[in-house]
């Protein structure tokens, strides 16, 4: 049986093999993201509740066009067509990170509202692109799911994120912690993990910060 094409002749293996890579566009939108996810609830003065019902909003509709292409195949090689430049391969057949993404900005700002969410989704938007970047351009040392060279980028970019919410040491502590859940082995996507264990460690550095 021949391969399934686009319109354009390419195979649905080849679109996803075009998906391979430091993907830089991709890091970048991970990051606005998060910013965007942290930041602009109090930028245009929502409520918690808002917040959650929007994001909840996005989550739904994000697990639908999954849940469609997964199921359609010409749907699924349209979504790798179109957004070559922020899919990923192993998106080719699972939900996409993005949905994760979005699913974890609605369970943060719903449990842990404040300086954790925010907390949370900083440290998932910047930390997370900066340990990719770093670990594939330069990571030599394994070390879990990624390399030492990018867990040292993550813990970095995590630390300032968290000194900004928290004080230094208590930054410390859950950076580290963080850290490990972001290279523990793990069928979970680290867009989901990162920011809930984040939030849930900042709520409980706030409710009995270290000396």
């Amino acid at each position: 049986m021949a391969p399934e094409t686009t319109g354009s002749g390419s195979t649905f293996e080849g679109l996803v093999a075009r998906t391979e890579g430091l993907q830089p566009w991709r890091r970048v939108a991970h990051a606005a993201t998060g910013v965007v996810f942290a930041l602009a609830p109090g930028w245009v003065g929502w409520a918690p509740g808002r917040v959650v019902a929007v994001l909840g909003g996005v989550t739904a509709l994000a697990f639908a066009m999954d849940a469609a292409r997964l199921t359609v195949p010409r749907l699924n090689r349209l979504f790798f067509a179109t957004f070559r430049w922020l899919a990923s391969p192993r998106e080719a057949r699972a939900v996409a990170s993005s949905t994760w993404y979005a699913l974890a900005a609605t369970l943060v700002w719903l449990g842990a509202p404040g300086a954790p969410a925010v907390s949370g989704l900083l440290v998932l938007g910047l930390a997370d692109p900066a340990a990719s970047v770093i670990g594939r351009r330069w990571g030599r040392s394994p070390l879990g799911k990624g390399t030492r060279e990018g867990s040292g980028a993550f813990f970095a970019v995590a630390f300032v994120v968290l000194w900004s919410q928290i004080d230094l040491w208590a930054a410390l502590v859950v950076a580290a912690l963080v850290t490990l859940v972001e290279i523990a082995p793990s069928k979970a996507d680290d867009n989901l993990t990162v920011p809930i264990a984040t939030a849930a460690l900042v709520t409980l550095a706030l409710a009995a910060p270290f000396a």
